[in-house]
């Protein structure tokens, strides 16, 4: 463990975690996971960001940003198909948005050489269930409105984006549609908090209290049952074989089982899972490129991935 992931880990149980604790207004962690993105989190130089609108079959229209370093070198080759990434955010179904994970997906499109599309979808609690659900289906449908094919596709999401990109997953896979792959880290995968890991790492978990999952669940759900696969995925039905999956985790945090549990679901059904656990990191530690190691690290093994399948 690297000295700046200690001191991290410090300020981030001091500070970041009571802070959570005491939380009842979204607005407030909107505006401080704002502030982070802006002025904490480094930029990646040479990188094309343009707000886009995305339409499909659909009437509903979805803003996205699409992201690309290095976009000379991006293009794809004439005989090869076009592949590019839809990645969800997190924030708890709450707060989070496009641009607080901007820096982190600029990287992420240096490493794997691919656009990155990351849509902005409604929040709770002003807008509930299924609310975010449906504008992620309706990004996808974009997608392939523009002339992309399900199998070139790449999903991905941290923490409850994370849980949406399962659930969108799991719709494609019943559809017979699957896409190429999904990665995801640190994903909410059972809105019924379910895991042994809630209890077992209340006091590891270095910046996520147990005692936010009621009012999470409160303000997303709006007395929907979490048993549905599309905020439960874990919950899913798979008629179709899923795609390839990625699972970065931390064994300290959490939602450690959520990973650990959709992993043994998938490969019940001979899906191909490669997991990646940590040790110590905090949740969803990849947000901090170029102030972590780890988090270079971490990026590095999922373009791995990414560029395998």
């Amino acid at each position: 463990m690297s000295l700046r992931l200690t001191f991290l880990n410090l300020f981030l149980k001091i500070a970041v975690k009571p802070r959570l604790r005491r939380l009842t207004d979204p607005a407030k962690a909107r505006l401080d996971l704002e502030r982070a993105a802006r002025w904490i989190f480094p930029s990646v130089p040479m990188t094309l960001t343009l707000p886009i609108k995305l339409r499909g079959t659909s009437s509903k229209n979805i803003t996205a940003l699409s992201i690309q370093n290095h976009p000379t070198s991006i293009a794809t080759k004439p005989d090869q198909p076009r592949q590019i990434i839809l990645y969800i955010h997190g924030g708890g179904y709450l707060a989070g948005s496009p641009r607080t994970h901007e820096k982190m997906l600029a990287r992420l499109s240096r490493l794997t050489n691919l656009e990155v599309i990351a849509p902005w979808y409604r929040l709770a609690p002003e807008h509930p269930f299924p609310a975010a659900f449906n504008d992620i289906c309706a990004a996808f449908d974009a997608l392939l409105h523009k002339g992309y094919q399900a199998k070139n596709i790449i999903i991905g999401g941290d923490s409850a984006g994370g849980g949406l990109a399962f659930a969108l997953m799991a719709k494609l896979c019943a559809e017979g549609t699957p896409p190429r792959g999904v990665f995801a880290f640190s994903p909410l995968t059972d809105m019924r908090f379910q895991g042994a890991s809630f209890v077992d790492n209340a006091k590891n978990d270095p910046i996520l209290p147990t005692q936010k999952r009621g009012l999470v669940a409160k303000m997303y759900l709006a007395g929907h049952s979490p048993d549905d696969p599309r905020v439960s995925p874990l919950l899913a039905d798979y008629p179709t074989p899923p795609p390839p999956v990625f699972l970065q985790f931390a064994k300290t945090e959490i939602l450690r089982d959520d990973s650990l549990r959709m992993a043994d679901k998938l490969r019940a059904i001979s899906g191909q899972v490669q997991v990646d656990p940590w040790e110590n990191p905090p949740h969803v530690w990849v947000l901090f490129d170029g102030l972590l190691p780890e988090a270079r690290t971490g990026l590095n093994r999922a373009a791995k991935f990414i560029k395998s399948i």
